[in-house]
């Protein structure tokens, strides 16, 4: 499937999503509560708006699954073996909060592993992306292009560890994780950030590792994972220590760890 999907297209759009948002974020705007409680923007709709027309018209053989757009029956999409993960806006509360934390979220999945990636930052113009096979890409927002390497001691085998956590929902078991690597001698430095740039900056280095111990769906999840395991790192469920699989019957995200 990757030979016949041009990355730089998806990079297009998720760039044009993130005008799109841009264009909310700067003017007064209001938030609605979704079903499950959850905050919806005008920049999550016009976002999912726009990747879901632009991914329809370049590619109309390959099925969507979005956030914001009508839930898909297991019964229908089971048989998919292959489709597009969309979260238009990851990080719709640092959105209304305007610390610029949130990204545009677009995969593709084949036979439940995400295969292809793109994690937007409409804010500062940043983009990383990943191909299976291809490593992992960030794009700076002048132009530049930085590859993205697996030349990082795993964080169990390091003295100073960066731990990484969730800004909009802490945890408990994220403060006893920090805990316990303090009590096995080495130095810990917490720092916090929004939506799937998480993962991205465990991919990158900034962090060692990023433990998810809440709810997460496959759309926050799957565009950053390729970009992780494409720069050499690991996507883990906390239990079985085995990697997230994607198109499950319940699109709740395990527990899981970037490592």
């Amino acid at each position: 499937m990757l030979d016949k999907v041009d990355i730089q297209k998806i990079l297009f759009i998720a760039k044009g999503a993130g005008k799109a948002i841009l264009d909310v974020y700067y003017q007064p705007f209001d938030a609605e509560k979704k079903s499950d409680h959850s905050p919806i923007t005008l920049a999550d709709k016009h976002s999912n708006d726009f990747i879901t027309q632009s991914l329809k018209d370049a590619y109309p053989e390959i099925p969507i699954l979005s956030e914001e757009s009508k839930q898909i029956p297991f019964e229908e999409r089971k048989h998919w073996n292959y489709f597009w993960l969309v979260d238009p806006l990851d990080g719709t509360k640092e959105f209304i909060g305007r610390n610029g934390e949130f990204t545009v979220n677009i995969a593709l999945i084949e036979d439940n592993q995400p295969i292809m990636g793109v994690v937007h930052i409409p804010v500062n113009g940043i983009t990383y992306y990943a191909s299976k096979n291809s490593g992992s890409i960030k794009i700076l927002s002048d132009g530049r292009i930085k590859k993205l390497s697996n030349k990082y001691l795993h964080y169990t085998t390091r003295k100073n560890v960066v731990v990484i956590g969730s800004r909009s929902h802490p945890a408990p078991e994220t403060e006893r994780f920090v805990e316990e690597l303090r009590q096995q001698g080495k130095a810990v430095d917490f720092i916090s950030a929004g939506s799937s740039l998480k993962f991205c900056l465990v991919a990158e280095g900034t962090a060692d590792v990023y433990p998810r111990f809440g709810p997460t769906m496959e759309w926050d999840t799957a565009a950053a994972h390729v970009i992780a395991t494409e720069a050499g790192r690991k996507v883990l469920n906390v239990n079985t220590r085995e990697p997230l699989v994607y198109n499950k019957e319940d699109l709740t995200n395990p527990w899981f760890v970037v490592e």
